[in-house]
């Protein structure tokens, strides 16, 4: 399935929910595909703006992810804002904003596009009506890859690509994600990273033998 790069920067965040009792609070967001906890990545921390933030090093709040080239059914990217909190408790979920990729891929042409501005509300983590605050990012996309049919991955063509970084995944998780996309909301926390299942000497060197 074709797929291509979505480029997204945050830029600022007005009138968040405090939800430090004594801190102010240091705002990061960890941005991903909606069912896909392996495309997470995390947004450098603005220490400074407390409930407004504003992500001033472009290069700190930019994220690059895969998505599939048609918006059709294509699912959504989640930008999760927490707050950095030592002690007790550790990090607290500030809010969430949901873009839904159709809304981005709409119209898009199979080229690369120019930066364009956004904003978006913020919602409470697992509500799809309380709001508090926006979100303001910019987005751009890179030219349709079409994958190769023998090792089913995203590989840009000398065409497509023009110096467009992209982060492959394989094409079958795009096409999975685009078959069976996630409901938009729900999520309370990030979903666990899988962990590697242990082989089979290892379960028995921890007390499996010897139960006869």
């Amino acid at each position: 399935m074709a797929c291509r790069t979505l480029e997204l920067t945050l830029l600022s965040a007005s009138d968040l929910r405090g939800v430090n009792l004594v801190s102010k609070m240091e705002v990061y967001a960890v941005v991903y595909l909606s069912g896909d906890p392996r495309s997470r990545q995390r947004v450098a921390t603005d220490r400074a703006g407390g409930r407004n933030p504003a992500w001033k090093d472009a290069a700190a709040a930019t994220v690059r992810l895969t998505v599939p080239a048609s918006g059709a059914g294509s699912g959504a990217l989640r930008v999760l804002l927490r707050t950095e909190r030592a002690g007790l408790g550790g990090d607290r979920d500030v809010g969430e904003v949901i873009v839904p990729l159709q809304d981005v891929l709409a119209g898009a042409g199979d080229g690369p596009t120019a930066a364009a501005l956004a904003s978006y509300p913020v919602r409470k983590v697992g509500s799809s009506m309380t709001t508090h605050g926006v979100l303001n990012l910019s987005y751009k996309l890179g030219g349709v890859v079409h994958p190769d049919p023998v090792a089913c991955s995203c590989k840009p063509s000398a065409q497509a690509a023009g110096g467009d970084r992209t982060m492959a995944y394989l094409a079958a998780a795009a096409a999975a994600y685009k078959a069976a996309p996630p409901p938009l909301y729900g999520y309370h926390q990030l979903p666990p990273i899988p962990q590697p299942v242990a082989p089979m000497g290892a379960v028995a060197s921890t007390g499996m033998r010897g139960s006869r």
